[in-house]
């Protein structure tokens, strides 16, 4: 028999973008409607490379926001990464983590590392106090296939990184092949991944479905039908290892629909909603609330949150576009109907 309605302890977001000024304004509710926390991507321009920056960001998320959403800020990474400011902001309470860009690899990455050996310090320091690493998971080295650069990263730098910090907790973001999946499965318990909807359902035939399709194209991009399947795989197994993590990322439509068109897929509309259709696909509903809920707060070792949510099995049709302020953001799945609804 269908299941009709599903209530699950109020999950978080583990990978956010919400950008600033009047574009944080416009995105930040969707957010704060589905998720208690939300961990918050640093990379705006300049960069969040201070602890007094994350706190001023921090203060301008909240009010827009509203109450009952806690952003969890990340500290942005650079060649020059002070140990002692990243130590002062952790034991503040400002940062929780901070994330490794490879310089280019993504938006607002120009800032990015450059070769992992100039971290050592702020990395040997985040392990000893216990501070996360959040991995954007590709090599940016031109003659490496765009289709190829997470499983070389994996080879090049996150085995290393296993190695010579055994005691460091990372995340690695956003995975999106096979390799990624079996790695962090099989794995050491300080290693973890985030998994985004967009991955769990398009491959890389939907940039090409009829023309370009600029709202499918995001950073790490879409692969091959195996991989969105292992993936699937690894987000419904109910290993703690594999948490939400959205990467919702907004841009103007303006921005998107170009010559040169940003990487970034907006979902936080209906991010919920998505992973749910996934997870009835898999037969797997008894698992998402450890998948949304649970596994991502124990990783990080945080509390668990006491609310809930209630989604229904109910048709949710998503709009073709959503308002941001003199302009518009296409959102993820924007005129397809989803069966789940979320209701309180």
């Amino acid at each position: 028999m269908q299941t009709q309605s599903l209530t699950i302890r109020r999950p978080d977001d583990w990978h956010l973008h919400l950008r600033d000024g009047d574009l944080l304004s416009a995105v930040a509710p969707y957010s704060a409607r589905q998720f208690a926390r939300a961990i918050i991507m640093p990379n705006l321009l300049p960069p969040v490379t201070t602890a007094s920056a994350a706190d001023a960001y921090r203060s301008r998320i909240r009010a827009a926001a509203g109450e009952g959403f806690e952003p969890l800020m990340t500290c942005y990474l650079t060649d020059q990464a002070d140990p002692d400011e990243l130590e002062r902001g952790f034991r503040e309470g400002i940062w929780v983590a901070a994330k490794l860009y490879p310089a280019n690899a993504t938006t607002n990455s120009a800032h990015g590392v450059t070769d992992i050996a100039r971290l050592r310090p702020a990395l040997e320091r985040m392990q000893r106090i216990g501070m996360l690493l959040l991995v954007h998971g590709e090599v940016t080295d031109p003659e490496i296939d765009i289709f190829d650069r997470e499983a070389v990263f994996i080879d090049r730098v996150l085995t290393g990184l296993l190695r010579d910090y055994p005691e460091l907790k990372i995340v690695f973001e956003h995975i999106t092949t096979a390799d990624a999946a079996k790695f962090v499965a099989e794995g050491p318990s300080q290693l973890a991944a985030t998994i985004t909807p967009q991955h769990l359902h398009l491959n890389r035939n939907a940039l090409f479905a009829g023309g370009i399709r600029p709202h499918a194209y995001c950073l790490p991009v879409v692969k091959r039908e195996k991989h969105r399947l292992a993936v699937r795989a690894a987000a419904v197994s109910g290993s703690p290892k594999f948490f939400l993590g959205t990467d919702s990322a907004p841009h103007l439509r303006e921005t998107k629909e170009t010559g040169c068109g940003c990487a970034g897929i907006f979902n936080a509309p209906h991010a919920l909603e998505s992973y749910l259709t996934v997870f009835e696909e898999e037969r797997a509903l008894d698992r998402f609330e450890a998948f949304a809920s649970e596994h991502g707060a124990r990783f990080y070792g945080l509390p668990l949150n006491e609310g809930t949510i209630t989604l229904e099995h109910s048709p949710t049709t998503v709009a073709e576009a959503v308002d941001a302020g003199a302009s518009t953001l296409v959102p993820f799945h924007a005129g397809e109907t989803l069966a789940w609804r979320m209701t309180s």
